[in-house]
């Protein structure tokens, strides 16, 4: 009989760990939560204190029962979940829920399921961390407050099925101010020119970039700047003005973490950050390997470290002397933590045996498994060797008071990129440069290359710059990323198209009213602040209670002043003047999961239903019909025809009635200003004021 209990949160850790300890240890699992908060009410006591109000979870009992008749057989009971605040959560919840007696009750944590982690960790066991634990509590009641107080105020002046979250609506107004960047942003013209120069004996032309004066860096702004240039150049001779060659050294990246994962498996596989989450949680739980039965491959999934234990630091290196020779090894750095052992903070995202290539399990694994499997493999040895050492030359080339300059790199040592290259780095430009060059380099001139440029705005979001830009602001933490963005995209609020996420009409609406009526929940520092808050309730510096009694009658106001102000809002279906061809009633404007769209208001009785097209106003500059508001298939807005297909206009900016006074195209609007929708054209004037007032 066992005399010991270690109950896991995932059933497919049960195999993984069992095969780790002996025949006196019991092994279970208890499928995640088992209590929460209530989903029919807040679940909250407000005027208790803000006492939570913790059930079992619906269809939990018989699991529960089980676990609870396994720990009374035994001596000993190892709460095992995650390592981390949810998982310090989930054991003092088992704890709590199986009446576990204090003295026979052990908290275990281990931060890679293979057999040395797992054993040290029950030397180590120790008692439940309660700060972690009021730090999950904060977080889930906040998260339930905002989300249960504010949503019906949602269902109320929008539509019914509509959420608001303390994360997700930042993050939506994150991707909104974006939008709203980009779309009021004006191209601004520049020019490139080149200088093409023969030299004797090679056969590839050498092309210099103009730079400007001796002292003095040159943007050209417009074509007759470039043609003024090129005419001052006109005869001129051009010799080599300076050669400097030098090395530049490329440092090797850090190993992963929750974030840089999912930014790198999104640029590089292409994957979605919920997906990088599901394969990494495989990863790291287990898989059936041939001939080694279930094997976790990588360490812990959930982390904002990038640090590395010293055994996993040891057997890196080895391994790279071994396979790569010693010259690749890194050096290590002066100042290495000392006696860091296996239940300090999280390590880095890293394999759990470096010597297990991603070829050997290769057969063993899906064909997504072993892309992220390779990926973090790949990235964790490329930290712990050298850096790349590069060639560099730098020319001037000087014309008149003009100069020209070409900058040329080659490695000389190619260090860790032997192992890795980022995915944006493979894309850069590698100038190589004739044999040698000097001085008394004839340069015979060719030509001149100009070309007419457009300042570009600011890049649309993916998921991976999102969760970029969401961890330099401090908002959410590795476990939110990939939920949030999941949520926003299901509630239809941002589309996602070809790794772009855009605002959809619902997802500005519902952006729109939570900026008016809850200004601090979608406020970038406040959200950042209370992350911060949130950290030090686990660090045990600040009372939970505390940051709750500051933050709900904040909430309750807000909410209690936009129940007030929303009561005149009537959701009445809009009538308009498009008459059923079926029953010939008037039909209404109702709002689907895809935005608007008419109906026939006799339904059931008759169904008819047709896409709704707001008019704007405008009369399209090609054929004359109504300019309309569309949406693409996933929700993004844009403004067409009304006599599309026959008609092919289409722009996502809105289009104005003026015509541009210099080539006649129509204008559009672009913040405050009138830009004219050819971009080369580049015609700019200030919107008139009644139309900004609209």
């Amino acid at each position: 009989m066992a005399k010991y209990l270690v109950i896991v949160e995932s059933p497919a850790k049960v195999k993984t760990v069992k095969k780790f300890l002996g025949s006196n240890y019991e092994v279970a699992a208890s499928n995640g939560h088992v209590r929460d908060l209530p989903k029919s009410q807040l679940g909250i006591d407000i005027e208790n204190d803000y006492e939570p109000k913790y059930i079992t979870i619906r269809g939990k009992g018989e699991l529960l029962a089980s676990l609870r008749k396994e720990a009374k057989k035994a001596d000993k009971v190892y709460l095992a979940t995650d390592p981390d605040r949810e998982g310090e959560a989930i054991s003092w919840h088992l704890a709590t829920a199986l009446k576990l007696d204090e003295k026979k009750m052990r908290r275990i944590t281990f931060n890679e399921i293979t057999k040395s982690a797992v054993k040290e960790s029950i030397k180590h066991a120790r008692d439940i961390d309660m700060n972690l634990v009021d730090e999950q509590q904060t977080r889930r009641i906040l998260d339930r407050m905002v989300g249960y107080r504010i949503s019906p105020v949602l269902w109320k002046k929008i539509k019914r099925g509509l959420s608001a979250g303390r994360v997700q609506s930042v993050a939506l107004r994150i991707i909104a101010d974006r939008e709203e960047e980009i779309n009021a942003f004006i191209p601004e013209e520049y020019w490139s020119l080149d200088a093409v120069f023969k030299i004797p004996g090679e056969k590839k032309p050498l092309v210099a970039k103009f730079y400007g004066k001796e002292k003095e860096k040159m943007t050209i702004s417009s074509r007759e700047e470039a043609d003024r240039i090129m005419e001052e150049l006109k005869g001129v001779s051009y010799q080599v003005s300076e050669v400097k060659k030098g090395e530049r050294g490329k440092k090797a990246p850090l190993p992963f973490t929750t974030s840089t994962l999912q930014q790198e498996a999104s640029k590089a596989l292409n994957f979605s950050t919920q997906k990088t989450m599901r394969l990494a949680q495989q990863l790291y739980e287990g898989v059936d390997i041939k001939g080694q039965g279930t094997v976790a491959l990588i360490s812990y999934l959930r982390t904002d470290s990038t640090r590395i234990s010293e055994e996993a630091d040891a057997m890196a290196r080895s391994f790279i002397g071994e396979h790569y020779g010693e010259s690749y090894v890194a050096v290590r750095e002066s100042k290495q933590k000392e006696g860091k052992n296996i239940q300090d903070a999280h390590e880095a995202i890293r394999p759990t045996d470096v010597s297990r290539m991603p070829a050997l399990v290769k057969e063993s694994l899906s064909r997504d498994q072993f892309r992220l499997y390779q990926l973090i493999w790949k990235r964790f040895v490329a930290s712990r060797m050298q850096p790349a050492i590069y060639e560099t030359t730098s020319v001037k080339i000087s014309g008149g008071e003009y100069l020209f300059t070409v900058a040329a790199s080659k490695i000389k040592f190619d260090g860790f990129m032997s192992v890795y290259v980022q995915e944006d780095e493979e894309k850069a430009q590698n100038n190589t440069l004739v044999r040698s060059i000097d001085k008394d380099t004839v340069l015979n001139f060719q030509k001149f290359d100009e070309q007419q440029h457009f300042t570009q705005p600011p890049a649309h979001y993916t998921e991976a710059s999102l969760v970029k830009t969401m961890e330099e602001l401090g908002i959410g933490r590795p476990s939110t990323y990939a939920p949030t963005i999941t949520t926003i995209i299901a509630r239809r609020y941002v589309a996602k198209e070809n790794k772009n996420l855009y605002m959809t009409e619902l997802g500005e609406v519902v952006n729109q009213m939570m900026k008016e009526a809850f200004p601090s929940i979608v406020d970038v520092n406040f959200t950042a602040t209370m992350e911060d808050l949130l950290d030090k309730v686990g660090d045990g510096t600040v009372d939970w209670k505390v940051v709750v009694r500051n933050f709900y009658p904040d909430l309750d106001e807000s909410v209690k002043e936009a129940e007030k102000n929303l009561e005149e809002v009537k959701l009445e279906d809009e009538v308009t003047d498009v008459i059923c061809e079926n029953c010939g009633r008037n039909m209404v404007i109702k709002y689907g999961p895809h935005g608007r769209f008419l109906a026939c208001p006799g339904f059931p009785d008759c169904r008819n239903t047709k896409p709704y097209y707001e008019k704007i106003g405008v009369t399209c500059p090609k054929c004359g019909g109504d300019i309309v508001i569309k949406k693409t298939q996933k929700g993004r807005r844009y403004y067409g025809c009304i006599n599309n297909p026959e008609c092919d206009v289409m722009t996502w900016q809105k289009p104005s009635d003026k015509k541009c006074p210099v080539c006649g195209s129509y204008m559009v609007e672009k913040g405050n200003k009138l830009v004219c929708s050819q971009e080369t054209c580049g015609y700019v004037e200030a919107r008139p004021k009644d139309e900004k007032e609209d």
